[in-house]
């Protein structure tokens, strides 16, 4: 049996099986020689574990050593970077199965480590009104950043549908936009009267003087009368932010701004993915959290049986 045949044999056979599956991502898979190495390196790590923690060969490779090598590496690496040293394990096991140099791989049933998904970052309401009122609206470019800030916050776009955005798919009498999403998908986006309002303005006053031969259809315009660009944009933003204190402000944060306050006023969450063009609720879901995340925060600051909040938390 494979098995016996490891039993007594200098642990050597980690090094040997480790290249010859290094030579089989090399040679029968073609992966790029920085990918090579980072398998390398993370088996390297788990090999060198197995040999310092007694193992002879892979017979003793069991889920039990497992379980012990990523409660060490819980203590040094986020949940991400041993969900990927998992995965390297997993198909150097799996070659190794293929080999017929192990019996059984001993993580192929194992759980990969729970990512956490990050909750979206969203300003307070009078946050965001200090932004978007940030720009000066006595300027053509003041009023077209104060109608692009108000815009990507009522309407719950991205920056990518924004700058895209053509005067054909604005329509001001019945207050919505005709957004191209991703996948290129349609989906109708309603305007708040504020958006609507300067959108009239910026019309009026600032797109004729910034427009020009390089125009074409784009809704909101740079300094030469062509499309914005989303580098652009982004610095645009974060001036503003920062000049207010506000840190880490990118054009998403206002868009999960728009979907955490329209969740937390009691909005059908249906109604908010289709707003915010998810192909599933299950993206949309995540602003359940977030509104639960607050609602507990305040619960616990404010509930004579609750337990008292950290100092730390607001």
């Amino acid at each position: 049996m494979v098995e016996q045949k490891f039993r007594g044999l200098s642990l050597i056979i980690f090094e040997n099986a480790l290249d010859l599956y290094l030579g089989h991502l090399n040679v029968e898979r073609s992966l790029a020689g920085n990918t090579i190495a980072a398998y390398g390196a993370d088996l390297a790590d788990f090999l060198i574990w197995l040999e310092k923690n007694g193992a002879t060969g892979f017979h003793e490779v069991d889920r039990n050593k497992i379980t012990a090598y990523f409660l060490i590496l819980s203590e040094r690496l986020s949940a991400r970077s041993r969900a990927r040293r998992l995965s390297a394990i997993r198909a150097f096991f799996r070659f190794l199965e293929d080999e017929n140099l192990v019996l059984a791989s001993p993580v192929h049933d194992f759980d990969s480590p729970k990512l956490l998904q990050p909750l979206p970052k969203a300003l307070g309401v009078e946050e965001i009104r200090l932004l978007i009122e940030a720009p000066a609206t006595d300027q053509p470019l003041g009023l077209r950043n104060r109608t692009m800030f108000e815009l990507l916050y009522s309407a719950g776009l991205r920056v990518s549908e924004l700058l895209d955005l053509t005067l054909a798919q604005v329509n001001l009498e019945d207050a919505f936009l005709k957004v191209r999403g991703k996948g290129d998908k349609e989906r109708l986006s309603p305007m708040g009267e504020v958006a609507v309002n300067l959108l009239r303005r910026y019309f009026n006053e600032a797109r004729p003087s910034l427009a020009g031969p390089a125009s074409r259809s784009f809704v909101f315009l740079n300094r030469r009368g062509g499309r914005l660009s989303r580098q652009y944009f982004w610095r645009i933003l974060g001036e503003y932010a920062e000049q207010l204190g506000l840190l880490g402000v990118t054009p998403h944060v206002l868009r999960h701004s728009f979907a955490t306050h329209l969740v937390e006023g009691g909005a059908d969450l249906r109604a908010v993915q289709m707003m915010l063009g998810h192909a599933s609720l299950v993206t949309t879901e995540i602003y359940i959290k977030v509104s639960a995340e607050r609602l507990g925060r305040i619960h616990r600051r404010f509930h004579p049986r609750a337990v008292k909040p950290s100092r730390n938390e607001p």
